[in-house]
């Protein structure tokens, strides 16, 4: 073997691990948000953001010195930066806030939902015609939901308010098919940090304000809330989120969002075992039948553009 293939096994590697060790961390979020259940979810979440941008100050003031980053340069790319980041504050918000109200299960599916809402965003405002089999698997994903909104409706759960805590998670979805709409538009001619960064800060202080309108400076923190927001902050944002933006760069969408749909079986999973959440036979039917519809949908090759 030469020295670059060595080089581009070493990459692949490095690349493909951190993916792994993305996904775990990502499907790990909803356990950590279950545990901080007495606290509220807005200071979770304004935790996790603020935290996480502390983590990356140092190097991005590091890597600004040398002149290593590659940042918004213009007006319209500042505004554009500022909206991604307080698209991705509500995003964090409205998720947290959702496994407070539904399962685990329910809520880490619904959120996943954000390629339905990207393609009928890109058929209505961009004009692009998708094949039909990404229609069915819209078609297909909307009956899933609806059958687990009227599952939830109909039946007994241990959960607060399931139906609530369902829409919260659409919500988040909805939010966060804007925060990638507003996003991928710079993000591939800026550096991961020079992007990151600015958008992980203004998240931040969209959580700040926004709890501080809602609860005041009422909200006490404790070393347990603390360590939850810590460990949401190294984990999913930054290890998780941190490891799809690296890997965008070598890995086509498609592969990625596709091993996004592992994320909620995966979260899942682990609930069952530390929560012993089991959902119900026709919850897990409407969830299956929700990511076969997800899936159908990474068949996303356009046919054509139509002239506007």
């Amino acid at each position: 073997m030469n020295k670059e293939d060595s080089e581009k096994e070493f990459s692949s590697i490095k690349v493909y691990g951190g993916l792994l060790v993305g996904l775990a961390a990502i499907s790990l979020a909803p356990i950590l948000v279950r545990f901080a259940a007495d606290y509220s979810s807005l200071l979770v979440a304004t935790i996790r953001t603020v935290l996480a941008t502390l983590f990356l100050l140092p190097i991005y003031l590091f890597k600004k010195k040398k002149g290593a980053l590659i940042e918004a340069s213009s007006n319209k790319e500042h505004i554009l930066v500022a909206a991604a980041g307080i698209s991705l504050g509500f995003h964090f918000i409205a998720w947290i806030s959702s496994i407070y109200y539904t399962s685990i299960a329910s809520a880490s599916v619904l959120v996943c939902m954000h390629p339905i809402i990207l393609i009928i965003a890109e058929r209505v405002w961009l004009k692009v015609n998708f094949r039909l089999v990404v229609w069915f698997g819209v078609l297909v994903s909307f009956v899933g939901t609806l059958m687990l909104g009227f599952i939830d409706v109909g039946g007994q759960n241990n959960f607060p308010n399931a139906v609530l805590g369902n829409i919260l998670a659409v919500l988040a979805a909805l939010i966060f098919a804007v925060y990638f709409l507003i996003g991928r538009q710079i993000r591939q001619k800026r550096s991961w940090l020079g992007y990151v960064f600015p958008v992980y800060s203004y998240a931040a202080i969209t959580c700040i304000v926004v709890l501080i309108s809602v609860e005041g400076f009422s909200f006490e923190v404790d070393s347990t809330v603390l360590l939850i927001g810590l460990l949401l902050a190294i984990g999913p944002q930054l290890l998780g989120h941190g490891s799809l933006n690296y890997a965008v760069k070598y890995v086509s969408p498609t592969l990625l969002s596709t091993l996004i749909l592992a994320e909620p079986i995966l979260a899942s999973i682990v609930g069952f075992f530390v929560f012993q959440e089991l959902p119900k036979k026709m919850s897990l039917l409407a969830m299956m039948i929700i990511l076969i519809g997800i899936s159908m949908t990474w068949k996303r090759k356009e046919i054509k553009s139509i002239e506007s």
